[in-house]
């Protein structure tokens, strides 16, 4: 067994490890934004597939998905950027 000073030390990092995880995590949005676009994918890509009456493969609808949200994503940004313009 390992003496307790030395799983202190070991909970330590750990703890340590997560924190800067976690911080690093609420400065970079990014990451979560493209995990949550490619998590609504998996919900808009069957729905595309099934639209077509597979003429598309599976690739092909989950690509046209991931455009389709990219579109609505930057109109949604270009909206604001027009009627809101001081915030940017």
């Amino acid at each position: 067994m390992k003496p307790v000073h030395l799983r202190r030390a070991l909970a330590a990092q750990v703890l340590e490890e997560i924190t800067e995880i976690w911080y690093q995590w609420r400065r970079q949005k990014l990451p979560l934004y493209l995990f949550l676009a490619m998590c609504f994918n998996l919900v808009v890509a069957p729905m595309v597939y099934a639209a077509t009456g597979e003429e598309l493969s599976r690739s092909q609808s989950w690509g046209l998905g991931l455009l389709g949200l990219t579109t609505l994503g930057l109109s949604i940004y270009l909206f604001f950027v027009m009627f809101v313009p001081e915030k940017f």
